[in-house]
């Protein structure tokens, strides 16, 4: 289960940082998987430090690390197709 609720608040999380970063523009499914790996790089990268820094319940941390992530790996994405035009 908790696999799930990973796999769903990255894929979120992937779409959230695409729809408010837009100049990224990627398909929908790009979108979620990106979001998922980014899910995964954040919490390699901040792990539970945003829960014990901010004081935020577990799933309103799990929420912005994911994004976080998401927002950092949509980036290089970006950075990656920009050069390939």
């Amino acid at each position: 289960m908790n696999l799930l609720i990973s796999l769903l608040v990255g894929a979120i999380a992937g779409w959230l940082a695409d729809k408010l970063f837009s100049r990224f523009s990627f398909s929908l499914i790009v979108q979620l998987l990106l979001g998922i790996v980014g899910g995964w790089v954040g919490g390699w990268l901040l792990g539970d430090d945003l829960e014990v820094v901010l004081g935020l319940p577990s799933i309103l941390s799990r929420i912005l690390t994911a994004f976080l992530g998401a927002i950092l790996i949509l980036f290089i994405a970006g950075l990656i197709k920009g050069k390939a035009k």
